[in-house]
């Protein structure tokens, strides 16, 4: 079975990456959301690498590894930061010298060759959790199997886009869509190319 690659995406209807407020979107919560549980809970058994790119990475690791956590911090939480911590993390970038979380590593060069070379590699599924500008690239190359979308229910029109200067069609397949609590939803698609293959 070839791994497969998954593109987590969190935006706004018209796009954007942003992490807007709206009502219920400011509710702390001791559980985890149905999105949260949806895009990372239920995948945990299925996943061991994450790609991100340098900013997404330098994030999580400021928030979400273990020792970055409060003792405040409900307990899915640090669940998740344990499932981060074991997880393979490939960071792509041009410019992060070092990496200071464990499993971490960083590379560079051709994104097409980068997935094919990860695909062939041992091991379970992979999820590309990064900002817009990276995300544009796994569109663009289709090298992407899948893309999970949680889209916020606001129309925000700022920060960088995801979907950038589009080069050609893509046509996806829809496979599941739920409409959460607060008028979020949670796009499932397929790509075609992926289907074929």
């Amino acid at each position: 079975m070839t791994r497969k690659i998954t593109v987590n995406m969190y935006m706004t209807l018209d796009g954007y990456g942003e992490f807007p407020k709206y009502p219920g979107s400011d509710i702390p919560s001791k559980e985890p959301g149905e999105g949260f549980t949806d895009m990372w809970i239920k995948r945990y058994d299925s996943v061991d690498t994450i790609l991100y790119g340098r900013k997404s990475y330098e994030g999580h690791v400021a928030v979400h590894s273990e020792s970055a956590r409060k003792a405040s911090d409900p307990e899915y939480l640090f669940e998740f930061s344990r499932f981060l911590g074991r997880c393979q993390k490939i960071v792509l970038s041009h410019f992060l010298k070092k990496t200071e979380w464990q499993n971490s590593r960083i590379t560079k060069g051709d994104l097409k060759r980068i997935v094919a070379r990860l695909k062939r590699e041992p091991g379970k599924d992979i999820i590309v959790d990064a900002g817009p500008s990276l995300v544009q690239e796994f569109i663009r190359r289709g090298v992407a199997d899948d893309y999970r979308i949680i889209v916020w229910p606001v129309i925000l029109g700022r920060g960088k886009n995801y979907w950038g200067s589009m080069l050609k069609q893509q046509t996806l397949k829809l496979l599941s869509v739920k409409s959460l609590k607060h008028g979020e939803l949670i796009l499932h698609y397929e790509t075609l190319q992926a289907r074929k293959s």
